[in-house]
């Protein structure tokens, strides 16, 4: 760019979705903290309060970070695409740490207290959603963080990420809402048909992880709003391609 030049900015309306969709976010995450403390006791390790940590986790993990590593195109637009890589990818595999904790406090908890595993519907979406987030990942580093995929192969892998990152996000949330939904019937059942607080506690969750959703699906599926590649990218990418495919730029051999 120029000296004087004004900097670049965002398209319009781009950050006003992008500050909604951190301020439902935080809101969950709140939400989701005030359920488990005033009415499941809080959360504690070795302890009966284990359990707790699940949820915790997996909202924490599983759909604000991971929305949050998804939206890291939209809002890192105008910086060196190696930087947003290595954010994109710290942001996932930091939402795959947290819920694996999740995931393994459900499992001591259980076994502390004779309840068996992996017999409901929520754990079955649950941990495929885990092990194809895992599989993604590694996928996505492979080719992007540290490719050493040939130009094509990884021009053709690209669209499968982007699809299938949208659709465990998706995923992510519906294992939530039935998680939400399984533990109000465990704990509550007697009373959840009366309007009783935490449910309506609970259900506003469930209504904030959708919302989050559909802010962050807005926003990554607006064509004018994805990340313009630079021009020293563009350059990099025919480099690439005339390393790993003896193509020079114009396309001979």
């Amino acid at each position: 760019a120029m000296d004087g030049a004004p900097p670049p900015t965002s398209p319009a309306g781009l950050s006003a979705y992008v500050a909604v969709s951190q301020l439902l976010g935080l809101t969950l995450l709140a939400t989701t903290g005030a359920w488990l403390g005033r009415y499941r006791g809080g959360v504690a390790w070795h302890s009966p309060l284990q359990f707790n940590a699940h949820p915790l986790c997996m909202v924490l993990g599983m759909v604000f970070l991971q929305g949050d590593a998804l939206l890291v195109y939209r809002v890192f637009r105008h910086e060196a695409k190696r930087s947003t890589k290595a954010l994109h990818a710290l942001l996932h595999g930091l939402a795959l740490l947290i819920a694996l904790v999740g995931i393994i406090a459900v499992f001591e908890s259980h076994r502390t207290k004779g309840i068996p595993d992996m017999y409901s519907l929520h754990s079955w979406c649950g941990m495929a959603t885990f092990v194809l987030y895992l599989l993604q990942w590694f996928l996505g580093c492979g080719f992007f963080l540290f490719p050493s995929a040939s130009f094509s192969l990884r021009g053709w892998y690209k669209p499968q990420h982007i699809f299938f990152g949208i659709t465990l996000f998706i995923l992510s949330i519906a294992s939530c809402l039935l998680g939400i939904t399984e533990m109000l019937l465990f704990k509550i059942s007697d009373s959840y048909s009366h309007f009783v607080p935490e449910g309506i506690l609970a259900n506003t969750l469930g209504v904030l992880l959708v919302a989050f959703g559909l802010v962050v699906g807005y926003v990554l599926t607006r064509e004018e709003w994805k990340r313009p590649p630079l021009a020293e990218e563009l350059a990099l990418s025919m480099d690439f391609k005339t390393l790993t495919e003896g193509e020079s730029p114009g396309g001979g051999s």
